[in-house]
């Protein structure tokens, strides 16, 4: 890997617009579900989605959960991805302004609007999540997991 791997991470991530969250269920099933996401600091990332959605559901009596941001339009066999480990919750109020900034930032940045409180609040179906992340990885040529240290 020519580059280091915090800069893969970075990379990786400030090319892309989705991450897939790997979710579970209190009986352990599995589910994933791609989101649109924003991140300044590659620790705390932030989505939209609403309570009632199947990841949403689960982190909500399991909130551990896998994240993996991948480009798949590249060719099989060359592409690179970003694997975490991570804590969600849904964003509670006393850091909702935070995260409302972070969201509204990175989506003006990308051509699009910001959000409100007031839309992200009842009596409105969508709410701000946050995943804050524990272990970043890479993989390395021969398919093995790298930790990544990105303080």
């Amino acid at each position: 890997m020519d580059e280091s791997r915090a800069d893969v991470v970075r990379s990786i991530v400030d090319a892309n617009f989705y991450m897939t969250l790997g979710t579970a269920d209190e009986q352990g099933n599995a589910w994933a579900s791609p989101v649109w996401y924003a991140t300044d600091d590659y620790h705390e990332f932030v989505w939209l989605s609403a309570p009632q959605a199947r990841h949403s559901r689960n982190l909500a009596v399991r909130p551990e959960l896998g994240i993996v941001i991948f480009d798949s339009r590249q060719p099989p066999g060359t592409g690179q991805g970003v694997y975490l480990d991570a804590r969600a919750e849904q964003v509670a109020d006393p850091d909702l302004e935070r995260c409302l900034d972070l969201f509204s930032t990175v989506s003006r940045r990308q051509g699009l609007t910001g959000l409100s409180r007031a839309e992200v609040e009842p009596p409105v179906r969508l709410r701000l999540y946050r995943a804050t992340v524990t272990a970043h990885f890479v993989l390395s040529a021969s398919d093995q997991r790298l930790p990544v240290d990105l303080r």
